[in-house]
């Protein structure tokens, strides 16, 4: 069974995008990976077609109303059960690569996007929803961070990457970030590509390589460091000592 992703937003021609092309497009026509884009206003019960109405309370601009949200939501997970079901929100969850990778071996996602102020509270009182944040920063919809999302998930699928081992060393996949890369030509504009590179030594090679990741995240990424030290000197049990070693 392919990946089965399906969009529910105002915006429907937004999708595929990118997702049209390059990898994910070619895994696209190739049947690894389907999307359906559902029109959120075609479940509203009024003439106006409205999804939306004043926050209560008062305050600025407009709230998407959780009836018909709710409706839209109803008659898409009846299509896909068993699907997890996330709305793009920048309240949710920081999305992980450990998140992504858990997604990519499922049968899809179903993913909600919001607009305007946000969404009635009560559709996540009242559905499981899963709220994800692809950073902290505000976009205009949801829209956006559903390509990034499923940007992220399809090129885990199986056959989509040229290699299945492509991946492996990437950013976030070891808990570091990744180790800088060289090409032809050897020198240009003075740089040189480092020696060992070029050594033909690959164990020399994996070590500067390992050494290079993890200096480039304890500078960059203090808090992936921390994470990172915290998971490789814990002790079978979990315990550790204050000073970070492990109990005996």
């Amino acid at each position: 069974m392919s990946f089965a992703a399906t969009i529910l937003t105002l915006y429907p021609e937004m999708f595929p995008g990118p997702l049209g092309i390059s990898l994910a497009g070619r895994a696209m026509a190739e049947g690894k990976w389907s999307l359906d884009a559902v029109q959120i206003r075609d479940f509203a019960t009024d003439r106006h077609r409205s999804v939306d109405d004043t926050p209560s309370g008062g305050g600025a601009g407009m709230v998407m109303r959780a009836d018909v949200l709710a409706s839209a939501l109803d008659a898409t997970t009846a299509r896909y059960p068993g699907v997890p079901v996330l709305a793009m929100t920048p309240r949710g969850a920081p999305l992980t690569q450990g998140r992504v990778r858990a997604l990519a071996d499922g049968p899809g996602a179903i993913i909600l996007c919001g607009r305007f102020e946000g969404i009635d509270q009560r559709l996540f009182d009242a559905r499981a929803i899963e709220e994800v944040s692809i950073g902290d920063y505000i976009l205009s919809g949801g829209e956006m961070a559903a390509l990034t999302l499923l940007d992220a998930c399809i090129r885990l699928l199986p056959g989509v990457m040229g290699a299945a081992s492509s991946g492996d060393d990437e950013s976030f996949e070891t808990g570091l970030l990744e180790y800088p890369h060289y090409t032809r030509p050897t020198e240009w504009e003075g740089r040189t590509i480092p020696e060992v590179l070029r050594s033909g030594d690959h164990a020399r090679i994996d070590a500067w390589r390992k050494r290079e990741a993890e200096t480039i995240t304890r500078l960059r990424r203090p808090d992936l460091w921390e994470r990172h030290e915290g998971v490789r000197i814990q002790s079978p049990s979990g315990a550790r000592h204050k000073d970070g070693t492990d109990k005996s």
